[in-house]
């Protein structure tokens, strides 16, 4: 691949993405487009990293998006562990023995503390991969020139910060807008100094 399909892939993954993310809001199947986006632009990133000859760029996107794939999965599990523990210790056939299941404070501070906990990790694993992320695009501002890449980076680390309330989304949703600007604007053709006029023989 050259460094201009590089760029083209990468701008439309973070395209993708972004267009992905608001449409999930009213379709969930339209979700599969951030990880197709992401992915593409995880190819564009080992473009970039083996024609600039610096393993971060790739290897800390790959890290972040290992590390933000795990937090999913480990939230999903804790949350599915919990409703199968309700589940096998209910009698759902019998309506008295349900409302005196959650009648029991016990039982309801029980299912509140693992939810809380599942998102407490949610958050941690997306925090630690913002923070490979913004590495990544870091040191693809400084190989490109594209100070863009920089600013999203920061603004990605901001936002899953701030994902404990839901302005961190938007912030990281504007992230992948200038990614996908960044990747858009990079020049892969340098310009060439003029020719020195030839001076008349003497």
């Amino acid at each position: 691949m050259t460094l201009e399909s590089d760029k083209a892939l990468g701008g439309i993954g973070a395209i993708l993405v972004v267009v992905g993310f608001l449409g999930s809001f009213g379709y969930m199947y339209v979700s599969v487009l951030v990880l197709i986006g992401a992915i593409l632009t995880m190819i564009a990133l080992k473009g970039f990293s083996d024609h600039y000859n610096e393993a971060g760029i790739f290897n800390n996107a790959l890290y972040g998006f290992i590390t933000g794939i795990i937090g999913v999965v480990v939230c999903i599990a804790m949350v599915v562990v919990m409703v199968l523990m309700v589940i096998s210790g209910l009698d759902w056939t019998d309506p008295a023995a349900i409302q005196q299941y959650f009648m029991d404070l016990n039982n309801v501070w029980g299912i509140i503390g693992t939810a809380i906990a599942a998102l407490v990790v949610l958050f941690v694993f997306f925090v630690v991969a913002a923070i490979f992320a913004r590495k990544s695009l870091s040191l693809l501002s400084a190989k490109t020139g594209e100070k863009i890449f920089a600013t999203a980076g920061l603004l990605w680390l901001i936002g899953a910060v701030l994902t404990i309330i839901v302005v961190g989304l938007i912030i990281i949703w504007i992230a992948w807008i200038l990614i996908a600007v960044g990747f858009f604007s990079i020049k892969t053709q340098v310009a060439q100094p003029p020719l020195p006029t030839p001076q008349p023989p003497p």
